[in-house]
């Protein structure tokens, strides 16, 4: 006897004849198993043909040529034949796959009828990440996501923007935020650093920042201010522009119209790298625009003994998350949004987004979380000179969430919380971590380009 799903998950091709009605389960079977439909229903108007292109993921017959079909299967070459079955899978995930896509997909549909001046084009809605993840009201330029560079011959431009997270009082030229501003001001892809100033305690004076050859913009926390108020002087060189933005866990990803670059790097106050483990991040970041490209690694799992997700920040031979504390990802210039902030505050609900701000935790992980359902790929990791310390903070008052003793608790409940609104774990694994051209090569130190990464 044979085992009908077994024989689906193992066929290159399903013959899906004609139904009783007008459509076939037989064909939805075929794309959930990654089997290439062979139609044989003239006539039939296939679902969602009115912005899915099937001649990319189906073989379409003819009823009255039924002999042939052997014939035009064996026809078809093996990488064909892959990309076929990689549509299938994609198209059955996007729209299929459960009933809530399914009305989704119908009610864009109509959206993109009636609002036809920024209806999505067939490129979105038939490649990654699919048409629900191409939200119109940020752009329906295929030309603005970082997703469709490689079809459309693009790359980022050279530059990056620095957004720093400070939570703690300037006291001293000592301090890490300082040491950090100097080193990435110093990196020739440096566009502007954006200090977002989250702290309880009035902003520095302009003479006590650090000199750079890049522009600092300070943007103030105001818990009761939803709007960015921006005043722009010259002081000194610096394009200092002290402005307002919500002065909560998710205001470093509320998508600011002062970032021109295309690519941000996410920075927490206390991180520690230098100039060349900045410049490398970029450059890796600039060949993987579409991903969270950085150094500070974590990994999830699942707890059989809880029937839980479980996270670790132990040092493993995989990861799945690179914490935004010091990490590169991608805006795009659109109505001056940002895609992925535009996404994290307009696409997540707002109850994950009241979850995070009530526990002051958990913004790099839903960041995390919504990058890797976009992409359906895994972050990438950087070597860098140091590890990453979440030190305690001892200045002022504030000491550093990393010291609190619930801050593991809640990142684990907020790893189930987050998968079981997305409705799957999107976290990937991934054993990847990419070094610089002869790091660690028994060569001398002057031939390598990013010799500091050795140095201790």
């Amino acid at each position: 006897r044979f085992d009908y799903q077994e024989l689906l998950h193992n066929s290159s091709f399903c013959l899906v004849p004609r139904g009783r009605r007008l459509g076939s389960f037989r064909f939805l079977e075929a794309l959930q198993a990654a089997c290439i439909p062979v139609l044989l229903s003239n006539g039939w108007e296939l679902p969602f043909s009115e912005i899915i292109d099937w001649s990319k993921a189906a073989v379409i017959g003819d009823e009255r040529l039924l002999l042939q079909i052997p014939s035009i299967t064996r026809s078809v070459d093996h990488d064909k034949i892959l990309a076929l079955r990689q549509q299938t899978q994609f198209l059955w995930d996007a729209y299929f796959s459960s009933v809530a896509k399914i009305v989704l997909t119908t009610l864009e549909i109509i959206h993109d009828r009636i609002h036809s001046h920024i209806a999505r084009n067939k490129i979105m809605w038939n490649s990654l990440p699919g048409g629900l993840y191409i939200l119109p009201q940020f752009s329906t330029n295929s030309e603005d996501f970082p997703f469709y560079y490689s079809l459309l011959g693009k790359s980022p431009s050279q530059e990056f923007t620095a957004v720093i997270q400070a939570v703690t009082p300037f006291q001293s030229q000592s301090q890490p935020i300082v040491k950090l501003i100097i080193a990435v001001a110093k990196s020739k892809y440096c566009a502007q650093i954006i200090v977002l100033w989250n702290c309880d305690k009035p902003l520095p004076l302009k003479n006590k920042w650090p000199s750079t050859v890049v522009p600092i913009t300070v943007i103030e926390g105001e818990r009761k201010v939803g709007k960015l108020l921006v005043l722009d002087p010259s002081h000194n060189g610096h394009n200092f522009s002290p402005c307002l933005f919500p002065q909560t866990m998710n205001g470093r990803f509320f998508p600011y119209d002062v970032i021109l670059t295309d690519a941000i790097l996410s920075l927490d106050e206390d991180t520690v790298l230098s100039t060349n483990e900045v410049d490398y991040a970029f450059i890796v970041w600039h060949s993987f625009p579409d991903r969270i490209v950085g150094y500070p690694a974590r990994s999830h799992y699942w707890d059989s003994s809880k029937g839980r997700w479980g996270y670790t920040s132990k040092w493993t031979n995989e990861y799945s998350m690179v914490l935004t504390g010091a990490a590169f990802y991608h805006r795009q210039v659109q109505k001056a949004w940002l895609y992925y902030h535009y996404l994290y505050t307009h696409y997540l609900p707002a109850s994950l987004l009241s979850m995070v701000d009530q526990m002051a935790n958990c913004e790099d992980f839903l960041m995390n979380f919504l990058v890797s359902a976009v992409t359906k790929l895994p972050p990438i990791k950087v070597t860098q000179k140091k590890q990453y310390k979440e030190t305690m903070m001892q200045q002022g008052s504030k000491t550093s969430r990393w010291a609190d003793p619930d801050h593991f608790a809640q990142r684990q409940t907020c790893m189930n919380s987050f998968s079981s609104w997305f409705g799957f774990m999107p976290l990937l694994h991934s054993q990847m971590r990419l070094d610089p051209v002869l790091f660690k090569d028994q060569v001398s130190i002057l031939r390598k380009k990013y010799r500091d990464i050795e140095r201790l």
